[in-house]
């Protein structure tokens, strides 16, 4: 297994209906975000993602910057995956399951060029925790909703 492959899973007490909702909808990112680097989207984007969709986020990591993503994969209510203008993915899977939905995210930046900055930068460490706190998350805004 790669450093570079992350993979995060917790089982949510929802529909993948609702889950998926929220993660195709660019506006919510920010609400859901575990690393507190999500800080909302630009405007002009799709307000619902869908194959193909580009959207851009406001972020911040020290300094303010602006990213562009592309959705790569979509199976509406099962999965979901945006490419990151380094190359980098995250990825949604919802498998439903008795009571609820398994949700596994995943952050793939094996095919980033240049990736041996991720290391010093943090990227490998803080990664897992902000995915985890990003699935508690997103578990507490469906299941509050």
């Amino acid at each position: 297994m790669s450093s570079y492959l992350i993979t995060r899973e917790r089982f949510i007490n929802a529909p993948a209906s609702d889950i998926f909702e929220v993660l195709a909808t660019p506006a919510l990112h920010s609400v859901i975000d575990g690393s507190d680097t999500v800080q909302g989207e630009q405007p002009g984007g799709p307000q619902r993602l869908y194959q193909g969709a580009k959207f851009g986020m406001d972020m911040r990591i020290g300094a303010k910057y602006k990213t562009l993503n592309t959705v790569t994969e979509f199976e509406e209510g099962r999965r979901i995956t945006w490419r990151h203008f380094t190359k980098a993915t995250w990825s949604y899977l919802l498998e439903p399951r008795d009571g609820g939905t398994l949700v596994t995210e995943q952050w793939d930046a094996r095919s980033v060029t240049g990736k041996v900055v991720l290391r010093p930068m943090g990227f490998l460490r803080k990664n897992p925790i902000a995915m985890e706190k990003t699935l508690a998350k997103l578990e507490d805004y469906v299941t509050k909703a």
